[in-house]
């Protein structure tokens, strides 16, 4: 299987190149095009003409996105299109990835895939038209939701929460985690295998959430990252006014996998399980 992957540098690409270890891969990274050029993007998959294209790029600081919306577009919307045009016109399947904050966190309970999206902030509605350019562009898709990625990475630019949390209290710093806003903690290398178990199922096109089982607020799981890992920590619990983000949070974004249940496949093993696997794989010397 000729399998394209946008965006290799990030967490969940460095985890899809290990997932489809096997198989014939082409990775690309920033620099070797601009997705927001639709001739180069369209040229750059045209010719590698592959089998799947799984489009992990995005503008994902959702701040930065309400300070900038129209760089929120170009990268999260536009560029998707541009991409699902080029999958339309060679044939390849779609696995366009989006996030858990196209819902607003109304419904308190886990979003299981058809419930009616309702973004807060700039990246979420700019994250769900990119979802609609897909739906309405490509025959063939998977639109796998994601959220809360921990997991190894090359070149991040942003260290996971988990890294974060483990530092500051490594480094004695007090830690402040808000405790009212509660989603559901994913292992990048869990969500890239169920994508790889996607395709290779062969399992009905639409949405699917990839996260896995369960649902903690932030506090929650830097409670569960020192506890696992024997490390001693100032934590302390705190609310998300008090941290005055500019972008609006949905307050519960937890995800259920109810499609990928409904296409006879299993569900992510629970998060705590996977954190504890990711500890246990995390280098000793791994950037705190």
């Amino acid at each position: 299987m000729r399998v394209g992957i946008i965006g290799v540098s990030g967490r969940l690409g460095q985890a899809l190149l290990r997932a489809f270890d096997g198989h014939e891969v082409i990775g690309w990274r920033r620099a070797d095009f601009d997705i927001r050029d639709h001739a180069r993007t369209g040229d750059a998959i045209l010719t590698a003409s592959p089998e799947i294209l799984i489009n992990t790029a995005a503008f994902h600081n959702t701040d930065a996105c309400e300070d900038d919306p129209a760089q929120a577009f170009a990268v999260n919307a536009i560029a998707v299109r541009n991409i699902a045009q080029a999958c339309q016109k060679c044939g390849a399947l779609l696995v366009q990835i989006s996030t858990d904050y196209v819902f607003d966190g109304q419904k308190l309970e886990p979003y299981e895939e058809g419930d009616r999206p309702n973004p807060l902030n700039v990246y979420g509605v700019s994250k769900l038209a990119g979802e609609h350019f897909v739906a309405v562009i490509c025959e063939r898709f998977y639109m796998v939701r994601v959220a809360s990625l921990f997991g190894a990475g090359e070149s991040l630019t942003k260290r996971s929460f988990v890294e974060m949390v483990l530092g500051k209290a490594e480094r004695g710093e007090p830690l402040v985690v808000v405790d009212d806003v509660v989603m559901s903690p994913t292992y990048a290398e869990d969500a890239a295998r169920a994508i790889r178990g996607l395709v290779e199922a062969q399992a009905p096109h639409g949405a699917y959430h990839l996260t896995n089982t369960g649902a903690c607020s932030w506090y929650a799981f830097a409670v569960e990252i020192l506890r696992a890992t024997g490390v001693t920590g100032d934590l302390r619990p705190t609310t998300i006014e008090a941290f005055a983000p500019k972008a609006a949070r949905p307050r519960y974004s937890a995800l259920a996998s109810r499609a990928l249940i409904g296409a006879g496949l299993e569900s992510l093993r629970p998060w705590p399980e996977a954190l504890r696997a990711y500890l246990e794989a995390r280098p000793a010397n791994a950037p705190a």
